[in-house]
């Protein structure tokens, strides 16, 4: 599969960190870089027959339909489409208006990640959103009627501006929309942003963990009530809908990552990344090269990320596999590290998959890092 980094936006919300631009000064040099990149990385994955495709940023809908559409021919130079191909296009509400969807439609795009966040303007405020309350609604029963019917949006819980009314409201909405798949996270606090610092300005307050706690069970009991799997934590999706590109993540597939600051891993024990900075990823693929870096994972490196990423799915961690892939260094760390969560029920085994209880995925990051082997 293939992961392409579109790094704009149109401006910055405040509670994100991910690497983009709000200049759009060398969209059309970025585009070419891409292209570029895609050619000369067209080697390294081994299955040339793509599951998914996905565009993710930023804010890939900034770009022009001839543009995404170039960008997938390119990809189609090299590489084949399987039938059931998912072609995921991340946008923002407010550029989802008819004029676009009309182009898209026209084009391999069969699934939309919509940054909806929240159908209430004065969380979208806070997160410094694009699109108000209005065009969240709007934006999906547009696509919709363009023919998009595999759709995911994006809701976040525990704002110091929600409630727990506002919360289930938010989720009686998604339900009324018909949207077949929810990626939900809570509100975080990261460093260098500008909710952090309103946040130590006391201008609002902190996000309250208990709140989140109560929220996040109260959608996964109301989703799932709702015909929705809880597959993943922060992923829910009926039936035919779960999401093909980051299930493969979380099973530990290989992919390959295009654009400034996006990963790839080879399945195995090679990751790298592209440089964050977009005039030095351009100017170095007008060089033909990739301004990437490697990294060897050592055992503990993999079985590190096989215990993080697979106890935050409903199918968990395949121990047969382990048992295959790890020395009996390792797999002796985890009989030991795992007995006391076994007993307490934190943990459990369930057809050779060691778990997380549903009950108890809110602290899933917390009980896989005491799993962790330290290098």
């Amino acid at each position: 599969m293939i992961y392409l980094h579109i790094p704009f936006c149109k401006q910055k919300c405040s509670y994100c960190n991910f690497h983009f631009s709000t200049s759009l000064n060398f969209k059309e040099e970025m585009v070419a870089a891409l292209k570029k990149e895609v050619f000369l990385r067209k080697d390294e994955p081994q299955d040339k027959n793509l599951k998914s495709l996905y565009f993710g940023g930023g804010t890939p809908s900034i770009l022009k339909v001839d543009e995404l559409k170039s960008i997938i021919d390119e990809v189609l130079k090299y590489f084949s489409f399987n039938e059931d191909i998912e072609i995921t296009l991340e946008a923002n509400p407010d550029d989802l208006d008819q004029p676009f969807l009309k182009e898209l439609a026209q084009t391999e795009i069969n699934r939309l990640s919509i940054g909806t966040q929240s159908f209430f303007n004065e969380d979208l405020m806070l997160m410094n959103r694009a699109h108000n309350a209005g065009e969240a609604e709007s934006s999906i029963k547009r696509a919709q009627d363009f023919g998009f019917e595999n759709i995911s949006i994006d809701l976040i819980y525990g704002s110091p501006t929600s409630n727990f009314e506002i919360w289930k409201e938010n989720l009686n909405k998604t339900i009324a929309l018909q949207v077949p798949h929810v990626s939900s996270y809570a509100l975080t606090v990261e460093p260098k942003t500008a909710l952090n610092q309103w946040i130590k300005q006391h201008k609002i307050p902190a996000p309250k963990e208990a709140e989140q706690n109560r929220e996040f069970y109260y959608m996964s009991e109301f989703l799932k009530d709702h015909g929705f799997d809880h597959y993943e934590i922060s992923n829910f999706g009926k039936p035919g809908f779960h999401s093909k590109h980051n299930s493969a993540y979380w099973k530990s597939h290989e992919y390959l990552g295009i654009g400034p600051s996006a990963h790839s891993y080879n399945g195995s024990n090679e990751r790298s990344w592209n440089i964050a900075n977009n005039k030095l990823y351009i100017d170095s693929l007008v060089q033909n090269k990739v301004p990437k870096e490697t990294e060897i994972l050592s055992e503990a490196d993999q079985f590190n990320e096989m215990i993080m990423i697979g106890l935050r799915t409903v199918w968990g961690v395949d121990l047969k596999v382990l048992n295959e892939r790890f020395s009996e260094q390792v797999l002796a760390h985890l009989h030991k590290e795992i007995q006391f969560k076994l007993e307490e029920g934190i943990l459990i085994i369930e057809n050779s998959h060691l778990k997380i209880p549903e009950k108890h995925w809110f602290m899933a990051d917390g009980i896989a890092s005491d799993l962790f082997m330290v290098n």
